[in-house]
Protein backbone atom coordinates (compact mmCIF):
# COMPACT_ATOMS: atom_id res chain seq x y z
CA UNK A 1 0.00 0.00 0.00
CA UNK A 2 1.45 3.54 -1.01
CA UNK A 3 1.31 6.45 1.10
CA UNK A 4 1.69 10.25 0.49
CA UNK A 5 3.69 12.74 2.19
CA UNK A 6 3.80 16.28 1.34
CA UNK A 7 7.27 18.20 0.23
CA UNK A 8 7.94 21.69 -0.90
CA UNK A 9 9.66 21.89 -4.16
CA UNK A 10 9.80 22.86 -7.40
CA UNK A 11 8.30 26.29 -6.39
CA UNK A 12 4.76 24.81 -4.45
CA UNK A 13 3.58 22.21 -1.70
CA UNK A 14 2.80 18.85 -3.72
CA UNK A 15 1.58 15.38 -2.15
CA UNK A 16 4.27 12.28 -3.02
CA UNK A 17 2.81 8.95 -3.29
CA UNK A 18 5.15 6.13 -2.26
CA UNK A 19 5.95 3.04 -0.36
CA UNK A 20 9.05 1.25 0.81
CA UNK A 21 9.48 -2.53 -0.30
CA UNK A 22 12.09 -5.07 0.44
CA UNK A 23 13.99 -5.40 3.73
CA UNK A 24 12.69 -3.92 7.16
CA UNK A 25 16.59 -4.10 8.75
CA UNK A 26 17.37 -0.50 10.29
CA UNK A 27 20.78 -0.90 8.99
CA UNK A 28 19.76 -2.29 5.33
CA UNK A 29 20.41 0.02 2.57
CA UNK A 30 18.08 2.41 0.72
CA UNK A 31 17.69 1.52 -3.11
CA UNK A 32 15.50 4.58 -4.50
CA UNK A 33 13.48 3.88 -7.91
CA UNK A 34 12.81 6.39 -10.58
CA UNK A 35 10.42 5.49 -13.47
CA UNK A 36 10.60 6.10 -16.99
CA UNK A 37 8.40 8.95 -18.45
CA UNK A 38 5.02 7.21 -18.28
CA UNK A 39 5.72 5.66 -15.59
CA UNK A 40 4.21 5.78 -11.62
CA UNK A 41 4.75 3.56 -8.64
CA UNK A 42 2.19 1.14 -9.73
CA UNK A 43 3.83 0.73 -13.02
CA UNK A 44 6.50 -0.95 -11.76
CA UNK A 45 4.41 -3.60 -10.11
CA UNK A 46 6.50 -6.14 -7.99
CA UNK A 47 9.95 -5.87 -9.82
CA UNK A 48 11.35 -3.27 -6.87
CA UNK A 49 10.24 -6.14 -4.23
CA UNK A 50 11.82 -8.68 -6.07
CA UNK A 51 14.93 -6.85 -6.69
CA UNK A 52 15.46 -5.43 -3.15
CA UNK A 53 14.49 -9.40 -1.93
CA UNK A 54 17.51 -10.79 -4.17
CA UNK A 55 20.10 -8.05 -3.32
CA UNK A 56 18.71 -7.13 0.80
CA UNK A 57 18.29 -3.65 0.09
CA UNK A 58 15.01 -1.15 1.41
CA UNK A 59 13.89 -0.28 -1.65
CA UNK A 60 11.54 3.49 -1.98
CA UNK A 61 9.20 3.47 -4.52
CA UNK A 62 7.24 6.86 -5.56
CA UNK A 63 5.83 8.30 -8.42
CA UNK A 64 7.25 12.06 -9.34
CA UNK A 65 4.75 15.18 -9.38
CA UNK A 66 2.47 14.75 -12.14
CA UNK A 67 1.88 10.72 -12.23
CA UNK A 68 0.07 8.24 -10.35
CA UNK A 69 -1.28 9.49 -6.84
CA UNK A 70 1.02 12.08 -6.70
CA UNK A 71 -0.02 15.98 -7.18
CA UNK A 72 -0.92 16.49 -10.89
CA UNK A 73 0.13 18.59 -13.37
CA UNK A 74 -1.71 22.05 -13.62
CA UNK A 75 -3.49 22.27 -16.54
CA UNK A 76 -1.58 25.31 -17.83
CA UNK A 77 1.72 23.87 -16.73
CA UNK A 78 4.51 23.01 -19.18
CA UNK A 79 7.70 21.27 -17.99
CA UNK A 80 10.79 22.96 -19.28
CA UNK A 81 13.69 21.40 -21.08
CA UNK A 82 15.28 21.03 -18.26
CA UNK A 83 12.63 19.37 -16.17
CA UNK A 84 14.46 15.95 -15.41
CA UNK A 85 17.06 18.25 -13.63
CA UNK A 86 14.48 19.62 -11.67
CA UNK A 87 13.22 16.26 -10.39
CA UNK A 88 16.70 15.36 -10.13
CA UNK A 89 18.19 18.49 -8.06
CA UNK A 90 15.23 20.01 -6.17
CA UNK A 91 12.20 17.60 -6.40
CA UNK A 92 13.81 13.86 -5.17
CA UNK A 93 16.64 15.59 -2.68
CA UNK A 94 13.15 17.27 -1.07
CA UNK A 95 11.11 13.70 -0.86
CA UNK A 96 14.38 12.26 0.82
CA UNK A 97 14.59 15.28 3.85
CA UNK A 98 10.56 14.53 4.06
CA UNK A 99 11.13 10.64 4.31
CA UNK A 100 14.13 11.42 6.88
CA UNK A 101 15.94 8.94 4.25
CA UNK A 102 20.06 7.98 5.15
CA UNK A 103 22.06 10.54 4.10
CA UNK A 104 23.90 7.53 1.14
CA UNK A 105 21.76 5.43 -0.73
CA UNK A 106 21.93 3.70 -4.61
CA UNK A 107 19.74 4.38 -7.24
CA UNK A 108 17.72 2.57 -9.63
CA UNK A 109 16.30 4.51 -12.80
CA UNK A 110 14.90 3.50 -15.95
CA UNK A 111 14.28 5.59 -18.95
CA UNK A 112 13.87 9.30 -17.95
CA UNK A 113 14.34 8.05 -14.50
CA UNK A 114 17.90 6.59 -15.52
CA UNK A 115 18.32 10.34 -16.67
CA UNK A 116 17.53 11.78 -13.68
CA UNK A 117 19.44 9.05 -11.74
CA UNK A 118 22.75 10.38 -13.70
CA UNK A 119 22.23 14.06 -13.18
CA UNK A 120 21.31 13.75 -9.37
CA UNK A 121 24.64 11.59 -9.18
CA UNK A 122 26.79 13.82 -10.89
CA UNK A 123 24.80 16.48 -8.57
CA UNK A 124 25.31 14.90 -5.17
CA UNK A 125 27.91 12.51 -5.89
CA UNK A 126 28.69 12.59 -2.64
CA UNK A 127 25.56 10.84 -1.34
CA UNK A 128 24.94 8.18 -3.92
CA UNK A 129 26.89 4.98 -3.45
CA UNK A 130 25.72 2.89 -6.65
CA UNK A 131 23.37 3.45 -9.74
CA UNK A 132 21.53 1.36 -12.33
CA UNK A 133 20.31 2.80 -15.06
CA UNK A 134 18.04 1.11 -17.71
CA UNK A 135 17.65 2.76 -21.11
CA UNK A 136 18.15 5.76 -20.03
CA UNK A 137 18.82 8.76 -22.25
CA UNK A 138 22.05 11.44 -22.35
CA UNK A 139 20.95 12.72 -25.41
CA UNK A 140 17.70 13.32 -27.66
CA UNK A 141 17.88 10.58 -30.56
CA UNK A 142 16.55 10.93 -33.92
CA UNK A 143 15.02 7.51 -32.81
CA UNK A 144 13.53 8.55 -29.77
CA UNK A 145 11.60 11.42 -30.67
CA UNK A 146 9.94 9.66 -33.79
CA UNK A 147 8.98 6.68 -31.27
CA UNK A 148 7.12 9.34 -28.95
CA UNK A 149 5.44 11.14 -31.95
CA UNK A 150 4.20 7.50 -32.86
CA UNK A 151 2.92 7.42 -28.76
CA UNK A 152 0.59 10.74 -29.26
CA UNK A 153 -1.11 9.12 -31.93
CA UNK A 154 -1.76 5.99 -30.33
CA UNK A 155 -2.62 7.77 -27.48
CA UNK A 156 -5.19 9.97 -29.11
CA UNK A 157 -6.51 6.72 -31.41
CA UNK A 158 -6.42 3.78 -29.42
CA UNK A 159 -7.51 2.43 -26.08
CA UNK A 160 -4.16 3.38 -24.75
CA UNK A 161 -5.59 6.00 -22.84
CA UNK A 162 -7.80 4.24 -20.59
CA UNK A 163 -5.18 1.36 -20.13
CA UNK A 164 -2.77 4.23 -19.16
CA UNK A 165 -5.52 5.56 -16.74
CA UNK A 166 -5.74 2.30 -14.52
CA UNK A 167 -2.21 3.92 -13.21
CA UNK A 168 -2.27 7.92 -13.11
CA UNK A 169 -5.55 9.42 -10.93
CA UNK A 170 -4.59 12.83 -13.66
CA UNK A 171 -3.98 10.49 -17.13
CA UNK A 172 -3.57 13.12 -18.94
CA UNK A 173 -1.27 15.50 -17.13
CA UNK A 174 0.98 12.08 -16.69
CA UNK A 175 1.11 11.77 -20.53
CA UNK A 176 0.88 15.15 -22.15
CA UNK A 177 3.80 16.83 -19.40
CA UNK A 178 6.32 14.06 -20.77
CA UNK A 179 5.10 14.25 -24.66
CA UNK A 180 4.79 17.83 -24.98
CA UNK A 181 8.28 18.36 -23.95
CA UNK A 182 9.78 15.66 -25.99
CA UNK A 183 8.26 16.86 -28.94
CA UNK A 184 9.08 20.40 -27.99
CA UNK A 185 11.83 21.29 -30.91
CA UNK A 186 13.58 23.04 -28.63
CA UNK A 187 14.29 19.82 -26.55
CA UNK A 188 16.30 18.28 -29.70
CA UNK A 189 19.20 20.16 -28.08
CA UNK A 190 18.81 18.81 -24.39
CA UNK A 191 21.69 16.76 -23.45
CA UNK A 192 23.29 15.54 -20.17
CA UNK A 193 27.22 14.29 -21.67
CA UNK A 194 28.89 17.47 -19.63
CA UNK A 195 27.37 16.24 -16.07
CA UNK A 196 28.44 12.77 -16.61
CA UNK A 197 32.40 13.07 -15.34
CA UNK A 198 31.15 14.63 -12.17
CA UNK A 199 29.54 10.73 -11.47
CA UNK A 200 32.26 9.74 -8.46
CA UNK A 201 29.84 6.45 -7.69
CA UNK A 202 29.89 3.05 -10.13
CA UNK A 203 27.41 2.34 -12.38
CA UNK A 204 25.76 -0.29 -14.42
CA UNK A 205 24.33 0.58 -17.65
CA UNK A 206 21.36 -1.22 -19.24
CA UNK A 207 20.14 -1.81 -22.52
CA UNK A 208 17.46 -3.91 -24.57
CA UNK A 209 19.06 -4.71 -28.04
CA UNK A 210 15.60 -4.04 -29.39
CA UNK A 211 14.79 -0.58 -27.74
CA UNK A 212 12.63 1.47 -29.53
CA UNK A 213 13.20 4.91 -28.58
CA UNK A 214 16.97 4.94 -27.86
CA UNK A 215 20.39 3.07 -29.25
CA UNK A 216 23.20 1.54 -27.63
CA UNK A 217 24.85 5.16 -28.53
CA UNK A 218 23.10 6.13 -25.39
CA UNK A 219 24.90 3.60 -22.50
CA UNK A 220 28.40 3.73 -24.70
CA UNK A 221 28.31 7.60 -24.51
CA UNK A 222 28.33 7.12 -20.57
CA UNK A 223 30.73 4.51 -20.00
CA UNK A 224 33.11 6.68 -22.73
CA UNK A 225 32.55 9.46 -19.96
CA UNK A 226 33.46 7.44 -16.99
CA UNK A 227 36.70 6.34 -15.82
CA UNK A 228 37.99 2.25 -17.01
CA UNK A 229 36.44 0.12 -14.92
CA UNK A 230 33.35 2.52 -12.98
CA UNK A 231 30.90 1.84 -15.63
CA UNK A 232 29.30 -1.37 -16.45
CA UNK A 233 27.49 -1.95 -19.39
CA UNK A 234 24.79 -4.90 -20.03
CA UNK A 235 23.37 -5.06 -23.41
CA UNK A 236 20.30 -7.85 -23.35
CA UNK A 237 19.15 -9.68 -26.57
CA UNK A 238 15.25 -10.04 -27.34
CA UNK A 239 14.50 -6.97 -24.71
CA UNK A 240 13.12 -3.69 -25.61
CA UNK A 241 13.01 -0.26 -24.32
CA UNK A 242 11.97 -1.81 -20.33
CA UNK A 243 14.54 -4.61 -19.57
CA UNK A 244 12.94 -5.44 -15.94
CA UNK A 245 10.05 -6.17 -17.52
CA UNK A 246 11.62 -8.55 -20.67
CA UNK A 247 13.69 -9.53 -19.01
CA UNK A 248 13.34 -9.40 -15.05
CA UNK A 249 15.69 -12.15 -14.47
CA UNK A 250 18.70 -11.35 -16.35
CA UNK A 251 18.11 -7.61 -14.82
CA UNK A 252 17.84 -8.95 -11.26
CA UNK A 253 21.18 -11.22 -11.67
CA UNK A 254 23.10 -8.66 -13.14
CA UNK A 255 21.84 -6.16 -10.33
CA UNK A 256 22.47 -8.19 -7.67
CA UNK A 257 26.63 -9.09 -9.30
CA UNK A 258 26.79 -5.09 -9.02
CA UNK A 259 25.83 -4.90 -5.66
CA UNK A 260 28.16 -7.73 -3.87
CA UNK A 261 31.19 -5.93 -5.56
CA UNK A 262 30.55 -3.80 -2.37
CA UNK A 263 31.07 -6.78 -0.37
CA UNK A 264 34.40 -8.15 -2.05
CA UNK A 265 37.44 -7.47 0.29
Amino acid sequence: MSEQVRIEAAGRMLDIEHAFVGSSAPAAPLLVFLHEGLGSLAMWRDFPSRLCEATGHRGLVYSRPGYGRSTPRAPDEHWGVDFMHQQARDVLPALLTALQAPPRYALFGHSDGGSIALIHAATFPERVTRAIVLAPHIVVETLSVASIAAVRETYRSTDFRAKLARHHDDVDSAFWGWNDIWLNPAFARWSIKALLPDIRCPLLAIQGEQDEYGTMAQIDGIAEALPGGQCRLLELEHCGHSPHRDQPAAVIAASGAFFALDAQP
